[in-house]
């Protein structure tokens, strides 16, 4: 195949302009037929008020090697795509089949790489299945009644489902599994466009029905779903893992666990660490959902009324700063057309999220406006530390809004005075809310971080720290605050457990869990042979 990269068209193009240009830039006479495929196209909206895509595209054509040589072009070349493969199956034989805790998307997708392979896989889920865990996060939005197994962070899909469904990461991904991740989404009811878009997104509602069509999936072809069974207990003998215990005193023998557990599971932390698996304190990040109208975000990434002019999407943004104190600030999770969300999944502790649905059609942006957080600063002596700290400043926003979320414009907020009421625009969120003063919650160190985070980004996007710009508390759950240790083969120190995804501290979002559930099914399969 030939590869073009940076094959740039105005938006607005047609498929035929497309073609045409992959003509002119291969030099193919008008008789000569060709295939292609779109691998990536993103918006450059740097030379505003032009705006363009930017394609690479795959091309099959007789004497590709001619054509090549003829062109002596640096975006002109060949390429040889092999899609993400399976392991070889090791010769250890498992005595039971492999249980894989949490069915986020770390844990589907190593059942899905697992089911796939004949190991039949049994996973194990605190929460409900997708469809009921969604009516259950309806109801807390609407009453405030939390139900602690049941919420935005545990269920079927994990986290992620309740968010903007954002399927980009910046992991580098030479296997191949990135694609195939998504690759495997568009079988289960996913646009396709998401195969090449450069900053990919399903939304909630697509991501739902995706989720159900992929455990359908499983469940037919060998998998086994148990959901509302907690892990309680882990049986060790020997230094290797010798069973799983649940939340009734159910006693599953396993040789084999992958731990898919979530940045939340802090029982199963809190568990983990009495039977000394080496884990350790990381680096994470808290901070306030800040809305903004989302069409004064179209208007400074497109250009005034060009996003209806050219029916573009809702306009996203991303923003980082570093100050001299060492701390990071930057924007996490930004949801174009979407909502806050209360996100809360324990009693007496409130947190937030963004969301957004498949057509980014709500009227606010928002995004987490977020300050760097390490060991240092909360004093860690002991693994689960960060985890205290965040239920800290958790328990402290539930008080300050008895369990509603407490929003404060960013005018009061510098001012340090608890608001009455909205500007020029009202908030868009899932959930109760109330007005109330976030100073405090933060050390002064943090919240002068994030006022001077907010300022900078206004010289990014003009208004940016906009008095009437609403702050929503906390968003505390950026990132898993342990890390599990394991080896090279995914392994911890403790034989046949395997922990991974997000909550054991290696991935960062839906498509890096995704990966690294991958990862781990095939470090299992490497070294064992399935049961039969």
């Amino acid at each position: 195949m030939i590869k073009i990269n940076q094959l740039k068209l105005p938006v607005g193009h047609s498929q035929k302009d497309l073609e045409d240009k992959i003509r002119k830039t291969l030099r193919i006479p008008s008789k000569e037929t060709f295939h292609y495929e779109v691998m990536r196209r993103s918006l450059d909206a740097r030379k505003k008020p032009s705006l363009f895509y930017v394609y690479c595209i795959y091309v099959t054509i007789r004497q590709e090697n001619s054509i090549v040589k003829k062109l002596h072009q640096p975006s002109v070349s060949f390429v040889t795509e092999t899609g993400y493969r399976f392991s070889e199956m090791g010769h250890e034989r498992l005595n039971r089949r492999p249980v894989i805790v949490g069915a986020g998307p770390c844990g589907l997708f190593a059942a899905w790489q697992l089911t796939l392979a004949g190991y039949a896989p049994l996973i194990l889920e605190r929460g409900k299945q997708v469809e009921d865990r969604s009516a259950d996060v309806e109801r807390f939005w609407e009453t405030g009644i939390l139900q602690p197994d049941s919420n935005v962070q545990f269920g079927e899909g994990g986290a992620g489902t309740f968010s903007d469904g954002k399927l980009n990461t910046v992991v580098k991904d030479p296997s191949g599994r990135n694609r195939y991740v998504l690759e495997t989404f568009v079988k289960f009811g996913a646009p396709s466009d998401i195969l090449y878009d450069a900053k990919p997104h399903i939304g909630t509602d697509i991501l739902a029905k995706v989720i159900k069509n992929m455990r359908d999936y499983l469940i037919k072809h060998g998998a086994e779903f148990r959901f509302q069974t907690c892990l309680k207990d882990i049986q060790i003998k020997e230094n290797a893992l010798h069973a799983l215990v649940t939340e009734d005193d159910t006693v599953i023998p396993a040789d084999v666990a992958i731990l898919a557990l979530g940045h939340s599971a802090r029982d199963t932390f809190t568990m983990l660490h009495r039977h000394q698996l080496p884990m350790e304190a990381k680096n994470f990040a808290v901070g306030f959902r800040v809305e903004h109208p989302q069409q004064m975000i179209d208007d400074v990434m497109y250009g005034n009324g060009k996003r209806n002019a050219l029916r573009l999407p809702a306009a996203p943004y991303k923003v980082t700063s570093n100050f001299p104190n060492g701390r990071g600030v930057y924007s996490f999770c930004m949801c174009p057309g979407g909502y806050v969300v209360n996100a809360s999944s324990m009693k007496e502790k409130t947190c937030v999220n963004g969301m957004s649905y498949s057509g980014r059609s709500g009227k606010n942006a928002n995004s987490a406006i977020i300050v760097s957080v390490s060991p240092a600063d909360y004093g860690a002596q002991d693994p689960l530390d960060g985890m205290h700290f965040q239920e800290t400043l958790e328990h402290k926003t539930y008080q300050l809004g008895n369990g509603k979320i407490p929003q404060q414009l960013f005018g009061d907020y510098r001012q340090n005075i608890a608001s009455q009421g909205y500007g020029d625009f009202n908030s868009q969120t899932k959930g109760q809310t109330c007005f109330a003063n976030l100073r405090g919650l933060m050390t002064e160190d943090m919240e002068h971080s994030f006022l001077l985070g907010m300022e900078h980004f206004s010289n990014i996007i003009p208004q940016f720290d906009r008095s009437d710009a609403i702050l929503s508390g906390m968003e505390t759950r950026t990132s898993s605050p342990v890390r599990i240790m394991r080896d090279t083969n995914g392994e911890s120190r403790v034989h046949g457990i395997y922990p991974g995804g997000e909550g054991a501290g290696y991935a960062g979002g839906i498509m890096s869990a995704a990966m690294d559930g991958l990862r781990l099914a095939d470090d299992v399969m490497k070294r064992y042979h399935p049961v039969y």
